[in-house]
């Protein structure tokens, strides 16, 4: 008598269905991101079009702020923006930045200026959410590079330092909030 189990019949079906289905059929080819074929960067390299904009974002969508979106890229701080946050960043506007001294841009765009674009660049951003409701007259406030800012309020209009608020931009990752002048730390 033949005590070896046979795989004829029914029983060899189910063992081909087991087989497949624990991936012991047909080799498959794999297309998940792998160490070797995931792509390079960092949360700025994410492509979602589906929900609300990071700061990032917003700022790239506006025809007004070209000139911030090349300060953000050559400051190196497109990834950082983009985390989770939360931030509130004061966005000037490109007629802001062309009040600044003529060159002024330029200069600070060359490399070898990164790490001051980088400290001006940071005086424009908060940690967390600072709706302007919720800002008071005389109000200072930390920014990311370590300097302080200090808010006005005046007949319901915010200023953050001598620059005025002229609109804001609710963010996946916090608030846009638009300004007309480029502040500068101290």
């Amino acid at each position: 008598m033949n005590t070896k189990p046979s795989f004829h019949g029914p029983m060899a079906l189910i063992a081909s269905f087991a087989l497949i289905a624990c991936g012991g059929g047909a080799p498959v080819e794999e297309t998940a991101a792998t160490p070797a074929n995931a792509p390079g960067g960092g949360q700025s390299t994410v492509q979602d079009d589906q929900s609300q904009k990071n700061v990032v974002g917003v700022a790239v969508a506006s025809p007004d702020h070209t000139t911030l979106v090349a300060a953000v890229k050559a400051a190196e701080l497109v990834d950082a923006l983009s985390n989770a946050g939360p931030f509130t960043v004061y966005a000037p506007t490109n007629a802001a930045f062309a009040a600044l001294p003529a060159g002024t841009v330029e200069g600070l765009l060359k490399p070898e200026k990164k790490e001051a674009l980088q400290d001006i660049l940071q005086y424009h951003v908060a940690l967390g959410v600072l709706k302007p409701e919720q800002l008071r007259d005389g109000q200072r406030m930390g920014m990311v590079n370590g300097g302080n800012v200090t808010f006005h309020v005046k007949d319901g209009k915010l200023m953050i330092n001598d620059a005025n608020v002229i609109a804001t931009v609710p963010c996946s990752n916090g608030l846009v909030c638009v300004i007309d002048k480029v502040l500068l730390p101290q």
